[in-house]
């Protein structure tokens, strides 16, 4: 993914949640309004961009306050010492992170500021659709038919266990 394309995602999410982009771009860089796709190609090319990252209005918006966002962490595998001494390898599988914080906008803007590429911090609360699907993944996994409809009749397979059709004990029992 370019980064052109990157800017576009985040400034559509943003303008999803209200930023108001050509109005950040007028005021902020001081540069009359040339279109949103010229615009962005300036800010790639120019790398103008950090100015839009690292904006309060921006990142308000990206990260709206009180909504839950949610993202992918990675695998990680550490070292830790327990109590008595020994030391074990831990193991963490990726997970999906959800975070409802006010504040978490601000939070985001310094976490960003400390990581060395801020458009691959980003990334990471962009929920993509080539993130979620793996290409070696696709290709093992046979293709599947169109979902039909069923017509009505007998089930194929009988079922596992009874459908129950007396009242539970717990309900049967008498209440002072």
């Amino acid at each position: 993914m370019t980064r052109l394309e990157l800017l576009t995602l985040l400034v559509a999410r943003a303008r999803t949640n209200g930023f108001e982009f050509r109005r950040w771009y007028t005021t902020r860089l001081d540069l009359p309004w040339i279109g949103a796709d010229a615009s962005l190609r300036l800010l790639s090319e120019q790398r103008r961009y950090y100015a839009l990252l690292f904006s309060h209005e921006f990142a308000f918006a990206f990260w709206k306050g009180g909504e839950e966002i949610v993202f992918p962490v990675p695998a990680a595998t550490y070292q830790r010492t327990l109590p008595n001494g020994t030391t074990i390898t831990v193991h963490r599988k990726p997970f999906q992170r959800r975070s409802a914080r006010r504040s978490a906008w601000l939070y985001h803007l310094r976490e960003m500021a400390a990581a060395e590429e801020p458009l691959r911090y980003l990334r990471r609360y962009l929920n993509i659709e080539e993130d979620l699907t793996d290409e070696e993944s696709e290709a093992l996994t046979p293709t599947r038919e169109p979902h039909r409809r069923k017509t009505p009749g007998p089930p194929s397979k009988p079922l596992a266990r009874a459908i129950p059709t007396d009242v539970p004990a717990f309900l049967r029992r008498p209440y002072p």
